[in-house]
């Protein structure tokens, strides 16, 4: 009974996360041999602003590269 825990940066839109979905429990009958009424999905829509990497949030990431962006169009 594979239980797939998945945490993901917010902003993903639902026909993104439906597909996501299809392919995992696609990937667990095909890998393990799961049976699809046995296995389990959760996808948990983190913020950007919670969410990390070398102490600086996604959100900062984006702001950051957003800025570079514009700089470059000037």
């Amino acid at each position: 009974m594979p239980l797939i825990d998945v945490s993901i940066a917010e902003g993903r839109t639902a026909e993104d996360l439906r597909r996501l979905v299809t392919a995992l429990h696609r990937a667990a009958e095909e890998t393990v041999g799961a049976l699809p009424e046995n296995t389990t999905v959760i996808i948990r829509e983190v913020p950007a602003s919670h969410w990390s990497k070398a102490d600086r949030t996604i959100a900062e990431r984006q702001a950051a590269s957003a800025e570079n962006t514009r700089a470059k169009e000037l």
